[in-house]
């Protein structure tokens, strides 16, 4: 993987960033708006009708409505603006300041690449695995297994082979289904890339 970057084409639709703002700050003050609503719709009058008791009320309601009021006309204003601002525009629309570039996508390409034919690799040996397990399923959940244990590798450039050893797994199945497979695999007779060494693979010291 690399760090390059490339350009995107101009005509490419974007969410337009004056429009995000817009739409972060409607949310926000809906938001506080609607909590303000809640407390004052809670504001009930429980003492009886006494002016000492009547006055405090309503003087905490009309503080309370000062701030709701400004909040509201925020609201709106907030909704008209938004409505007004397109959702999307293209790449070539966007201020100097607020355009940005695509990572490089040739590694990309590459390394999903490699993703796939290790992942055929690996689905055409849980396909043979499974031929040898009582529970057929299983079987990728063991290569996984079986790709995390260690491994030693013995190149032998006189005899033409590269051997790898694979350790043993935690029970005696599991170990009957890889040695099984490893069979398989070295009847491919399959040579190590950029050598002229034939790939041995072997379970244990056997």
């Amino acid at each position: 993987m690399d760090y390059s970057t490339e350009a995107i084409s101009e005509t490419l639709r974007v969410v337009n960033p004056a429009y995000r703002r817009l739409d972060a700050q409607l949310r926000s003050a809906t938001g506080k708006l609607n909590r303000l609503f809640a407390q004052f719709g809670a504001m009930n009058l429980d003492a009886t009708i006494e002016p000492e008791q009547v006055e405090p009320f309503l003087q905490k309601k009309a503080v309370l409505q000062e701030v709701i009021d400004p909040l509201q006309n925020e609201v709106q204003t907030a909704k008209a603006s938004r409505k007004a601002t397109p959702k999307h525009i293209t790449m070539n629309e966007l201020p100097e300041a607020e355009r940005f570039k695509q990572l490089g996508t040739q590694s990309k390409h590459l390394v999903d690449t490699l993703k796939m034919i290790a992942y055929r690799a690996e689905t055409t040996m849980a396909h043979s695995l499974r031929e040898h397990l009582s529970h057929p399923d299983e079987a990728r959940s063991l290569l996984q297994a079986l790709y995390r244990t260690e491994a030693d590798i013995l190149p032998d450039p006189e005899a033409g082979t590269l051997t790898v050893r694979l350790h043993h797994l935690a029970n005696a199945s599991s170990d009957a289904a890889i040695q099984k497979l490893c069979g398989e695999l070295n009847e491919t007779e399959t040579l190590f890339p950029r050598t002229n060494l034939r790939l041995i693979v072997k379970l244990g010291s056997s």
